[in-house]
């Protein structure tokens, strides 16, 4: 079953984030991953904004979302982001996905 990953990151520091975006990609897609949505100005339609930066990825099962999050590679890279945003991720699986 697919499952999604639903980020909402604020960015404190875009150069060192920058740095994460830069590699982001190269390991994500050894991972069978799609980018679903990327958007720095998200439309609220309740609640208050509190992020600046809303991600939607994919993957193919929870098994390939953890080896790509897991993976030595990836927690080298994410690093950056630690470093120069703070966030939110949760997983939800796909709604009628088989």
């Amino acid at each position: 079953m697919s499952v999604y990953a639903v980020a909402r990151i604020t960015i404190n520091d875009r150069e060192r984030y920058a740095q994460y975006e830069q590699g982001f990609l190269e390991i994500f897609a050894q991972h069978s991953g799609e980018i679903v949505a990327v958007s720095d100005d998200a439309e609220m339609i309740e609640g208050e904004k509190d992020f600046t930066r809303l991600v939607i990825i994919r993957f193919p099962d929870r098994e390939a979302l953890g080896a790509w999050y897991d993976s030595p590679e990836y927690q080298q890279l994410v690093q950056h982001r630690f470093a120069a945003s703070d966030g939110q991720i949760a997983v939800v699986p796909g709604f009628g996905s088989a």
